[in-house]
């Protein structure tokens, strides 16, 4: 069982967007006295989840008709190096 800032560390985000997930019902999770205790498989599959999300079409290529890097995982590597 994790605690929201250690599940948020353990998924790269921020503690607030782990409490979000809660109170909309997108992440389990059970109250200990004053704190949420989050089941671990259950962080792993609400973090899959939000990463398999698609990106509208259009935001596939530039303008020029490049490819767009991938800017989920460019923002997890920079999370990743601080």
């Amino acid at each position: 069982m994790l605690t929201v800032p250690e599940a948020a560390r353990r998924v790269g985000r921020d503690p607030e967007t782990i409490r979000r997930w809660i109170r909309s019902g997108r992440l389990r999770a059970e109250k200990v006295g004053t704190q949420h205790v989050i089941d671990e498989a259950d962080l792993a599959a609400v973090a899959q989840e939000a990463r398999a999300l698609p990106l509208p079409a259009k935001w596939g290529r530039f303008e020029s008709g490049r490819p767009t890097p991938d800017w989920v995982a460019v923002l997890h590597r920079s999370r990743r190096e601080h």
